[in-house]
This record gives structure tokens, sequence and C-alpha cells, in this order.
């Protein structure tokens, strides 16, 4: 703190009023002594005097410390950094509630594809859609949170893409184990093909093998891959 500084500057406080020291006895009411010790340094006001003076000279504590105004620049600055930190502070919220959206989202997309496999029967094609409107979910989740921690768009986009992909690929390994291990439909499938020539037949097909019921309904039920 340098005291030279600051006399210097309630010196010059004192003249852009057009006061003289005498002047400012009468305002204050402290002695010409004090004043004068103020403005040549060698003394400085209490802090009870200080915050008197500041009202009085309509100036801030911190400029009579600093012994200058504060310049039109520091207050533009001053004014950006508290814009720049409300702003900070209201991304940092909205962040916040789009991570625990995603969270929620993630956790009832992976609570619905759970459940659709688990309650409906293979041969009911609720399962299936119930699972893809889980996928959808969990998806969806997964891009808002990726997107509150700052990931680049690119990378959101190929993150979102590979769970995607691998949604898809354990929906289509679960129906090839589902026909190989446990004599049951696949429910994954895109069509249902029905002859009147083979009555106790159903053909389903999937993207990537095509799966054929014989006898459904009875104890010779059967389910099988076909090349």
């Amino acid at each position: 703190m340098d005291q030279v500084k600051i006399g210097s500057f309630l010196k010059e406080l004192r003249k852009e009023k057009n006061l003289t020291q005498e002047d400012l006895v009468e305002q204050l009411n402290v002695s010409s002594r004090t004043i004068s010790r103020w403005e040549t340094g060698s003394n400085m006001p209490d802090i009870g005097m200080l915050v008197e003076i500041a009202d009085f000279y309509d100036v801030s504590i911190p400029e009579i410390i600093n012994g200058e105004r504060k310049s039109e620049n520091m207050n533009h600055e001053t004014r950006d950094t508290a814009v720049s930190m409300a702003e900070y502070s209201r991304n940092e919220v909205k962040n916040g509630k789009q991570k625990v959206i995603g969270i929620l989202m993630s956790a009832f997309g992976i609570f619905t594809i759970v459940s659709a496999l688990s309650i409906f029967p293979s041969d009911s094609s609720w399962g299936s859609i119930y699972a893809i409107l889980g996928s959808i979910f969990l998806v969806k989740g997964i891009y808002l949170i990726i997107w509150t921690v700052g990931v680049k768009r690119s990378l959101r986009i190929l993150t979102v893409s590979g769970c995607i992909v691998l949604l898809f690929g354990a929906f289509m390994i679960s129906d090839y184990i589902a026909v190989t291990l446990f004599n049951q439909v696949p429910r994954f499938r895109h069509e249902t093909i029905y002859d009147s020539r083979n009555p106790d037949q159903l053909v389903y097909k999937t993207l990537f093998f095509t799966a054929i019921q014989e006898n459904p309904g009875t104890k010779d039920e059967q389910v099988y891959i076909v090349k």
C-alpha cells in the first residue's frame, strides 16, 4: 500500500470538489493538521473515517486504498467478468439438470428393455416394440450425459452410433440364443410367413437368419434356424 499515492489521490479528490483543507475540516469534523497528514501520506485515516471519506467523495474504499479511480476499461472488464460468471453458473445448473435427466432416461430405458424381454413371451410383438422404445430412451439418455461433459459433437455422434450398434447386436444375439438354446421364436423378426401348404409350420425372418417353428402350440413344437 503506497501511502504517498493515497495521499495524492485524496488531495486530488478535494481539489475536484474545489475545496480547501479548511473547508474539509468543517465537512469531516477533523483538524487541518490531520487532513494535511493524510494528503502528504504521513498518516492514514482509520477505517471509520475511510468509509466517511469514500461516501463524501463518491468513490469506493478500494479506489482510495489503490490511490486511483478504476478506469473505464476496468469497469467494463469487471462487468464482463460478472456476466461471464453468471452465464457460467447458469450453464452449470443447466448441465446438472441435463445430466440428471440423462441418467433417469438411461435408467428408464434399461428398465423398459429388461421388463419387455422378461414379461412378454417371445412370440408377442409387444416385447420387441417395448424393447426398441426402451433403447430409444437409453440412447437419448447417454447422449445427454456425454453432452454435459463437453464431448465434441463428432464424438457424441460416434458414441451414440456405437450404442445403437451394440444394442442391435445384443438383440440379434438374444434372438439367436432364444432359438438355439430355449426353443423360442425370435422376437426381433421383421417378417412372419404362414404357408397354407404347410399349416403346421411358421417361418420367421430376421436380418441375419431365418427360423422355422414346427407344430406351434403342441408338445412337439420345435424351433430351429435354417441356412
